[in-house]
């Protein structure tokens, strides 16, 4: 990655789009302040829009159950449009940590950007094909000459759209249009305006516009994406370099987050709700509460083992050799990198025996035990 600091300049002035910040604090790249102040970090989210996935599962949590503080950290949050966009903004300092694509991760590290994924996050494929029910589209064939929406073309969407379209062996930059909707009430709209024929989102997200009355249809996936690993958490790699430690204490507090939303979905919601009252907006909590529940559970489905009661889930982040090779094969599939890369030149899991060290009954605890 020695040319990783020219490519950076570029892509920082060219490339990123930092939409809001959350918090007031600093970035300074897991750097502590002295004094025995706490280390100061930023999240990068990778959306456009606050909902109940992992802003809420594993910052909100975090933040409110005190997790953070215990390891001596204060975490703010920014949003970028994407994971190319937010790996940017770790990239170049503006965040500290995301929870990225990890074929943009792939893709970043293939040009030499200074990254390093440190722990995985959803660890069963969430992407779908969906349509209206009466659609004439019922296979990826179908999809020859459609327009196919996807988040952004900066989004994972984006690819995961033209590996299914290439699956059927069609060519997704000639077949295939792609459009960029959000996710939402936008892409909801699209899809029901005919302004697209199918969407490529992820399941949380499907669950959203169903809650809001659209019926979907969803095509069968290929099993070529049976083991491909999606969002992964990656830092800046000098940063990592200067304090470990700090980021294995950030997995820990992310952990043990995920642990305690997995095991009473509802309280974390509820805490969602205090963090991000933009989630709201501006409607009673009362109203929204079942249905974001529902798409906060979907989405910690996509990140959680499908099976085993919560207490009895170990090695948080793990990502095995075998899992890279899949999801290096898929990024390859859809166009992101061009060849397979060293996959120690991007992964480094020494922090994760640190992120690993918790009591997990104790969470589970906490969580059957919350009240607002």
């Amino acid at each position: 990655m020695k040319n990783g600091r020219r490519l950076l300049g570029a892509l920082a002035a060219g490339s990123i789009l930092l939409l809001s910040a959350c918090g007031g604090g600093s970035a300074d790249g897991g750097s502590s302040s002295g004094g025995g102040e706490p280390t100061k970090l930023t999240m990068a989210i990778a959306s456009a829009v606050i909902g109940p996935k992992e802003e809420v599962a594993v910052y909100a949590v975090a933040q409110k159950m005190g997790y953070f503080s215990e390891e001596g950290l204060t975490v703010d949050t920014i949003n970028a449009d994407g994971s190319v966009a937010a790996i940017q903004a770790v990239a170049s300092g503006s965040g500290s940590i995301t929870a990225a694509d990890a074929g943009s991760g792939l893709a970043a590290a293939q040009k030499n950007v200074p990254i390093t994924a440190i722990g995985g996050l959803v660890q069963n494929w969430p992407w779908q094909i969906a349509t209206k029910p009466d659609s004439p589209v019922k296979a990826a064939a179908d999809l020859k000459g459609k327009k196919l929406g996807v988040i952004s073309l900066a989004s994972g969407s984006a690819p995961y759209a033209r590996a299914f379209v290439k699956s059927a062996g069609l060519d997704p930059a000639t077949d295939v249009e792609l459009v960029p909707v959000g996710v939402g009430a936008q892409a909801a709209a699209a899809l029901n305006g005919g302004q697209v024929d199918a969407l490529a989102l992820y399941t949380q997200a499907y669950t959203v516009i169903e809650l809001a009355g659209t019926k979907l249809a969803y095509l069968d996936n290929p099993d070529i994406f049976d083991g491909i690993r999606s969002l992964t958490f990656t830092v800046a790699t000098d940063a990592f370099k200067d304090n470990p430690e700090a980021y294995g204490k950030f997995l820990r507090a992310a952990y043990k987050a995920m642990l305690f939303s997995a095991s009473n979905p509802e309280a974390a919601m509820r805490i969602g709700y205090e963090v991000f009252p933009q989630i709201l907006g501006g409607a009673d909590p009362a109203t929204r509460l079942a249905g974001d529940t529902q798409t906060l559970e979907a989405w910690i489905k996509t990140a959680t083992p499908t099976t085993g009661e919560p207490s009895s889930w170990k090695d948080w982040g793990a990502i095995s050799d075998a899992e890279w090779a899949k999801t290096q094969s898929y990024t390859q599939e859809a166009g992101q990198i061009t060849a397979p890369i060293q996959i120690d030149e991007l992964w480094d899991p020494s922090q994760l025996a640190t992120a690993n060290q918790f009591d997990s009954a104790a969470v589970v605890k906490q969580a059957a035990d919350y009240t607002p």
